[in-house]
């Protein structure tokens, strides 16, 4: 099993100085190597490293939209033609068609249309090896399935209607006989729970992965319920269930692609496969991360190791229990990019810093109360851009006797441990953090911290390295990358969790607010909050909020709101909340907006702590819920329909 994770990873080094093709010649064009391909165990089990190299990445700066589509972060102006950037201001057009996953995308060098050919090739031709035992070869075909029903959702969720592939047509095929129609979107949801359905029946994979250094990113047991899930969830989501937008987009019979009535029972269906996945995790051990599992190398203080802990629950590199289905095919560059210079970093420093948070996602996490900032009865949310100077009581968040915005005071801790902002603690990522002293650390109220004006060591080195915003996205920086010298950035790479517990409890809570309304949501929303640190729901409220809010969680439709927001604060960064907005249909009033930022190429206080305009976000409805088709599919196959607005 461990020759798997090392074909992965020869795949992945070798990328950069090869081709695709060279690597992948082992995936048959013609019929005389198919047998070559199944000839034995060994050429069998590279065929099935290609299929996992084929599943999208969960995080990509220009390869999937998740990470900057939604400008949840961006990039500086600089880099506004990064692809993602492009995606998310709007400016996505059927000519280029960025990102495009249908033809030509990442990784697949055909798009995802070929990661599902070579899954069905190898399900076709599995059963010809001659030394692959039974169990081994019934937990490859369960794997290759998930794959399959994997890429088929992703396709709905980034173009709508796709084109469903059962099997691969046979080479001898004519060009009319491979010229497909688009099927509803009903049908195509369909397909991908009927492929869940048969890996979960035949129950092949293992219920724990034996090894988390040499199986990572394979799917276990809890992975198929997690995924079914989630596709249930999104199935019963505004987007995909009586969407009346879409009523004049019809199929080649004159009939709408999307079902134009909604259907509760979708929401009952979500919220029983969302309890049998919270139970196949609890069976695989898989839970939220606690204090407990952060491994304390220097004493430091409670607060401290809680967003340690916390950022952990995302960029831990050993066995994670937090992690239901990671994805090895991520591209941790982007760490760099995320990572501020801190005192006694070299100017010429190997990290960039210029992954940016905009305020509106800065917005969103919640007062120290566990509310909303603008619903807080003692929140001075007016005064929030008012300066603030760091004392004892939060002297493990921000500097102490430092000025900075009052915004970054009397905040959640996923608000710490999510984001690094001026004068805010970084610990560790630093040879020297926290600080020596006679050979003894400081206390970690003393660890470096962020400085990030105009002329300091978080600014820019150089005119294109900047950080937007000010606020950079500290969670996606693993605790054990760091600084060795000032010019040597070592990352310590971890397997990125394309799903996580975390996300489960909350599709969970999601689901059953929607089938049952919000009783029984609240023990699967307060589990994440308490995790956080924060009291529950109700209580928070009550106590908390200003007077018109008290009774929001008491509603089917405040507790929606509420758990929406949870979601973009535990999964912040993450790439959610791309899919997440346009599922709901909340992206064309969250997402036409100023992306904000502080004024960070000026020095003086004042000057700083004054916000600016950096990206006005445009979001055209219905046109930018999904990608179009690149142009050119139109001339393969004259049968296609292009997406509405395209």
């Amino acid at each position: 099993m461990k020759r798997i994770m090392k074909y992965l990873m020869c795949l992945f080094i070798g990328f950069g100085i090869c081709s695709c093709n060279d690597y992948l010649d082992v995936v048959p064009d013609q019929t005389p190597t198919l047998d070559n391909a199944f000839s034995d165990r060994y050429m069998a089990e590279r065929f099935l490293a290609t299929c996992y190299y084929n599943l999208p990445s969960a995080v990509s700066y220009d390869r999937t939209p998740g990470f900057l589509g939604s400008l949840e972060m961006v990039l500086n102006n600089e880099h506004r033609t990064n692809t993602g950037m492009v995606v998310g201001l709007g400016q996505n057009d059927r000519s280029t068609a960025l990102m495009d996953n249908w033809s030509s995308g990442y990784p697949a060098a055909g798009g995802l249309y070929a990661g599902i050919r070579d899954c069905n090739t190898f399900l076709d031709n599995i059963e010809k090896v001659p030394d692959l035992p039974r169990d081994e070869k019934d937990r490859w075909i369960a794997e290759v399935t998930l794959i399959k029903a994997y890429i088929h959702f992703f396709l709905i969720t980034q173009y709508g209607p796709m084109c469903i592939v059962r099997e691969s047509a046979p080479i001898t095929t004519s060009t009319q006989g491979v010229r497909v129609y688009r099927d509803k979107v009903d049908d195509c949801f369909a397909y991908v729970l009927e492929l869940l359905e048969k890996v979960i029946q035949d129950d092949a994979l293992p219920a724990i992965l034996t090894s988390a250094s040499t199986e990572s990113g394979r799917f276990a047991k809890a992975a198929a319920y997690a995924i079914k899930a989630k596709v249930l969830v999104y199935w019963a989501s505004p987007l995909f269930n009586g969407n009346t937008e879409y009523s004049g987009f019809l199929n080649h019979n004159k009939e709408p692609f999307f079902n134009q009535t909604p259907d509760p029972s979708r929401w009952t269906k979500a919220v029983e496969a969302c309890k049998a996945a919270v139970v196949a995790c609890s069976t695989s051990n898989i839970r939220l991360t606690q204090l407990k599992d952060y491994v304390v190398t220097l004493p430091v203080s409670d607060t401290t190791a809680q967003i340690m802990m916390l950022r952990q629950s995302v960029s831990k590199r050993d066995h994670n229990v937090e992690t239901i289905w990671s994805n090895s095919n991520t591209d941790l560059t982007f760490e760099g990019w995320c990572m501020p210079g801190l005192d006694g970093t070299n100017t010429f420093r190997p990290t960039r810093g210029y992954m940016s948070v905009p305020l509106s996602t800065v917005d969103v996490f919640y007062t120290a109360n566990g509310v909303p900032i603008n619903e807080d009865d003692s929140y001075d949310y007016d005064g929030r851009f008012n300066l603030r100077t760091g004392d004892f009581g939060n002297r493990y968040y921000i500097r102490r006797n430092e000025q900075t915005a009052a915004m970054n005071f009397d905040r959640e801790p996923r608000f710490y441990s999510t984001l690094g902002f001026d004068r805010g603690n970084w610990y560790g990522n630093h040879w020297d953090n926290p600080p020596a002293s006679g050979g003894a650390p400081l206390p970690d109220d003393q660890c470096l911290y962020v400085k990030g004006r105009s002329g300091e060591s978080a600014n820019r080195p150089d005119p294109g390295e900047y950080n937007a915003t000010g606020y950079w996205p500290k969670k996606l920086v693993g605790p054990n990358s760091r600084y060795l010298t000032g010019d040597t950035w070592i990352t310590d790479r971890y397997p990125f969790p394309n799903m996580r517990y975390a996300d489960l409890l909350l599709l969970t809570a999601e689901a059953v607010n929607e089938a049952e309304g919000p009783t029984n949501a609240y023990p699967y929303i307060d589990e994440v909050r308490t995790r956080a640190g924060l009291d529950g729901v109700v209580n928070s409220w009550q106590t908390h909020a200003k007077a018109n809010y008290k009774s929001k969680p008491t509603t089917k439709e405040g507790l929606r709101a509420i758990i929406q927001q949870e979601r973009k604060i535990e999964l912040a960064c993450e790439g959610h909340y791309f899919w997440d907005s346009r599922r709901w249909k909340t992206a064309a009033t969250e997402q036409n907006r100023p992306i904000q930022g502080w004024n960070v190429l000026k020095n003086p206080i004042s000057d700083y702590y004054t916000p600016i305009t950096i990206y006005t976000q445009r979001f055209t409805t219905p046109r930018d819920y999904f990608f179009p088709i690149p142009e050119s599919e139109f001339i393969n196959n004259p049968q296609l329909i292009q997406n509405p607005g395209w």
